[in-house]
């Protein structure tokens, strides 16, 4: 009996020691439950960018490509693409709305032609519409988007450790993270809408005269436009949980209850 007590006591000033030097740790990280709820909104709300982000670079609706409608043809063609792949799509003009000129929107039921790019592959430039792509460019807008993808990753990762393993240090780069994938994001934008001029303007002169064509963004590049926003707002907002409080006090001080 005085046995089974001695252990009893043992096991109960171990779990206390447990649960002071948890509490002292928790303590010097900082990591109050305030602080802790301001990191996990902002990692939501990175999260909804990432999402955006994927869904951008993963799909093909950056801009549609559309020829003009012509009388006495029952089809019409239109063409859809992204970073990685193009689908050229034979629509029924009947379909197409009647105050329209061009074919399309692409989103329409029809034929559909879905083909990736071999600029990746075998260095080949792709020819949509008897126009030729630039490979240079369209490979540097897809490389800067990928290098978002992986800045945002690392992002998460570092919030992540921050909420599980307390390492408050790596918040800062998380921000840094976050914010350089939102600008990267905008970068490969601005270099794919200079690849669609370029696609536009790529006319062989040996050809036969090729179709007007008229193009317009569409929602896969609207959602990267957002992720690019929403990322870069959550690296800002990362960074400014790094700071020191007292400025903000000094900026913002608390006022004096009425006077009785």
């Amino acid at each position: 009996m005085m046995w089974s007590n001695f252990f009893m006591q043992e096991e109960d000033r171990r779990r206390t020691a447990v649960g002071r030097r948890r509490a002292q740790e928790q303590q010097n990280l900082g990591l109050t439950p305030e602080r802790e709820g301001k990191i996990k909104l902002g990692l939501l709300v990175a999260i909804v960018g990432a999402t955006l982000a994927v869904l951008a670079v993963g799909t093909e609706f950056w801009v549609e490509l559309n020829t003009y409608k012509t009388n006495g043809s029952a089809v019409c063609e239109a063409a859809h693409l992204g970073l990685w792949k193009v689908c050229i799509k034979r629509l029924w003009q009947a379909d197409v709305p009647a105050g329209r000129e061009t074919c399309g929107p692409a989103e329409l039921p029809g034929e559909a032609n879905c083909t990736y790019f071999k600029f990746f592959t075998t260095g080949e430039n792709a020819r949509i519409f008897q126009r030729t792509t630039k490979k240079e460019v369209n490979l540097a807008a897809a490389v800067i988007a990928v290098l978002g993808l992986t800045a945002m990753a690392l992002g998460c990762l570092c919030v992540i450790m921050v909420l599980s393993k307390g390492a408050e240090s790596l918040l800062r780069l998380g921000a840094v993270c976050f914010g350089l994938s939102g600008l990267l994001l905008f970068v490969s934008l601005e270099v794919f809408r200079h690849s669609v001029r370029a696609l536009l303007q790529g006319v062989n002169p040996e050809t036969p005269p090729v179709p007007r064509l008229a193009y317009e963004y569409s929602w896969s590049l609207g959602c990267g436009v957002g992720a690019g926003l929403i990322l870069l707002l959550g690296g800002i907002y990362f960074l400014l949980l790094t700071l020191p409080s007292w400025p903000w006090r000094s900026l913002c001080p608390k006022r004096d209850g009425p006077a009785t």
